[in-house]
């Protein structure tokens, strides 16, 4: 029975969720785009763990990838605009710079969700970007993220390589890479080894109700600095 609901959530053309005292109404389009059109739990857990921990956000520099509906992302642009109107006004508004990133086919969809959920004066704090893993990176500077994001994105093996180079490219010493996944095979923990042989790698949190794990990796003393 249950597993029908979520069948039924997923093939809905809306989704609706509540952060950052915002309602966000996504579109989705399984039938036509599939994994990238529907929103996927660990994008759920990521961004309430982001709220719960009051993880500030505030004149960051953050990068989804594999965006999807873009929930995450417009969560981030969000939480990073928290002050009251009467700080705003004295202060030029600092927030976070988001760049909300999938491959080509998704981003009509993604565009038209950012847009649809974000007021029009911070709309210019997010930008939508194609990125395909180990494809594009030449139109993304080198280390310059203080956050790297990304919501069930470690389920393709054959993707595995071009999203560690992604990560590395993307990554300086500072920047906090926070990955949510559920752990469904063995070939994602194959994922996560990868990931330990070039990056700091710890669990901080995980949501047993929705068995979603959240891991945050940072560039760690490098093992041949030894």
């Amino acid at each position: 029975e249950g597993g029908g609901w979520a069948a039924r959530q997923l093939h809905s053309p809306w989704a609706t969720f509540h952060f950052a005292s915002r309602t966000i109404r996504l579109q989705q389009d399984w039938r036509r785009l599939g994994v990238a059109a529907v929103v996927w739990d660990a994008a759920v857990v990521l961004c309430a763990y982001l709220e719960m921990e009051g993880i500030d956000l505030r004149d960051r520099s953050v990068i989804e990838l594999g965006a999807g509906t873009g929930l995450l992302g417009i969560v981030v642009t969000l939480l990073g605009t928290k002050e009251s109107a009467a700080v705003r006004a004295l202060y030029p508004p600092c927030c976070a710079r988001v760049t909300i990133t999938d491959r080509a086919a998704a981003l009509e969809l993604l565009e038209s969700n950012v847009q649809a959920n974000l007021p029009p004066e911070l709309r210019p704090r997010a930008v939508v970007k194609e990125l395909t893993w180990g494809k594009d990176l030449d139109n993304f500077p080198p280390g310059a993220f203080d956050f790297v994001l990304g919501a069930d994105i470690v389920y393709l093996e054959e993707t595995f390589a071009e999203l560690l180079q992604t990560l590395e490219h993307l990554c300086s010493e500072r920047t906090v890479i926070l990955l949510s996944c559920r752990i469904r095979y063995e070939r994602d923990l194959q994922f996560l080894k990868m990931l330990r042989e070039r990056f700091s790698v710890a669990e901080v949190h995980y949501d047993s109700s929705k068995d979603v794990h959240i891991y945050k990796a940072q560039r760690g003393s490098r093992k041949d600095d030894f």
